[in-house]
């Protein structure tokens, strides 16, 4: 295995490829085989000289928690695991840094292959904790001490820039780095959903029924679950804002304005406002009219809705009588000076045609 300083054009154009392959893998919501998966997680026990674990399966990480709370206390699983990315890890990262001869190629790899693809979809690991947990389980957190980032479990989506960065160095640059750790670490992520590994228990989770996305890769569906699991536990979300169910199991379209008036997050306040659009606000929350001109009206929303107050400027189309609405600053006093806003601080009469 040779010493490396750069990469070449065509091997750096190879990234998105060796990207886009994993994170397919990590994210996909087929049933897990539960032979291969029980496989995977005893060979990573057998390479790391650890007795061969019992495995158990749930339906959903949520699923466990649950088992957590109820049988903490009798220790059916103590949490006293072994750290498996440490181990199947360290020794094919120490391996591949020590081939890298230059330091600005080394910071390269680590920021385009493993940090932007985890960046990528690190907003699933919201899927556990969202806002709206039974308050059982927040009672369970609070008696214990322990929170979902300091319980041991391994999930695809943790591993996945790892497995880009080994598997372009193995298939590109030619490298032999463990080839027997790579391997279960590929079946780990290929097979199993999340993984928590005990001393004598080890537990996987089935992937996601759904998962849904905006085309931001953002976590997203309108009037359904944005991640459903198969016994039921699901999390709304909106362009990437978990929201509570009883926003997120109603399509955006039927959302109300007057939602707003008794919303208390200024985050879901936002949502709120994205999804219903500020045209059906100030038709539906009866804004004040402020001042007109021409086809033009300065709306003002005489409620607290939003951090500041929302002035809109209405623009009604005269042929088609097509009513249509923009946020302007809460500053502007007359109709005109809006549209100068609107228009980049050109006067519309400057325009052949008004738009």
């Amino acid at each position: 295995m040779s010493l490396i300083e750069k990469l070449t054009p065509e091997q750096e154009a190879l990234i998105p490829v060796y990207r886009e392959k994993w994170r397919a893998i990590a994210l996909s919501t087929e049933r897990i085989d539960r032979e291969k998966a029980a496989e995977a997680v005893k060979s990573a026990y057998k390479i790391m000289d650890f007795d061969e674990p019992k495995i158990l399966f749930y339906d959903s990480p949520y699923a466990v928690f649950k088992e957590f709370m109820l049988q903490l206390d009798n220790s059916f699983f103590n949490q006293k695991a072994y750290k498996f990315p440490e181990k199947l890890l360290f020794s094919i990262r120490d391996k591949i840094e020590n081939k890298i001869i230059n330091k600005e190629l080394k910071i390269f790899l680590k920021q385009e292959i493993i940090v932007n693809s985890i960046r990528d979809i690190c907003e699933i690991f919201a899927w556990i904790l969202p806002k709206e947990l039974d308050q059982s389980l927040y009672i369970f957190y609070e008696r214990f001490d322990i929170s979902i980032f300091n319980l041991n479990y391994i999930s695809p989506e943790l591993l996945v820039g790892d497995a880009i960065c080994i598997n372009f160095c193995i298939s590109e640059l030619k490298w032999n780095v463990f080839q027997q750790h790579w391997l279960i670490l590929q079946n780990l992520i290929k097979n199993c959903g999340w993984i928590f590994p005990d001393k004598n228990i080890a537990i996987i989770c089935d992937r996601p029924l759904h998962l849904r996305f905006d085309n931001q890769n953002r976590l997203h569906a309108e009037g359904e679950p944005a991640i459903e699991f198969t016994d039921g536990y699901s999390l709304y979300s909106y362009h990437g804002v978990t929201l509570p169910e009883k926003y997120g199991k109603i399509h955006p379209q039927q959302w109300q304005a007057e939602w707003l008036l008794s919303e208390e997050n200024a985050e879901l306040r936002r949502v709120l406002i994205q999804g219903i659009g500020y045209t059906r606000i100030c038709e539906e929350l009866q804004a004040i009219e402020l001042d007109t001109w021409q086809e033009y009206t300065l709306l003002k929303i005489d409620a607290d809705v939003d951090e500041e107050s929302i002035n809109l400027l209405k623009m009604t189309c005269p042929s088609t009588s097509f009513i249509h609405a923009l946020r302007v600053p809460p500053n502007m006093n007359s109709a005109r000076e809006a549209i100068r806003w609107v228009n980049w601080g050109i006067d519309s009469e400057e325009f052949g045609v008004q738009t």
